[in-house]
């Protein structure tokens, strides 16, 4: 298991558009992949427990991979929050 925080810089913090791309790049892995944030998880392919949490800019969150290629997985998807709205 891989984990890792990384700060939401996206205005709109990860809604909508942004959970949408967070989605479909982690359905692109083979791992469970999931998301933690203010006390809560969800799994980051599916779109709407990522929406459910709420997760706001500025906020840290905590991503969590297990699997065949959870170090990738988890380095791609923290890429990918990291260019979100820059």
């Amino acid at each position: 298991m891989v984990s890792k925080e990384v700060i939401v810089k996206s205005a709109t913090g990860l809604h909508a558009r942004p959970a949408t791309l967070l989605v479909k790049k982690a359905s692109s892995f083979k791992s469970d992949i999931s998301i933690e944030f203010d006390g809560k998880k969800a799994n980051v392919k599916s779109l709407i427990g990522v929406l459910s949490l709420g997760v706001t800019k500025n906020a840290t969150i905590k991503i969590t991979a297990s699997g065949d290629d959870e170090a990738l997985a988890v380095e791609e998807v923290t890429k990918l929050i990291d260019s979100l709205d820059e």
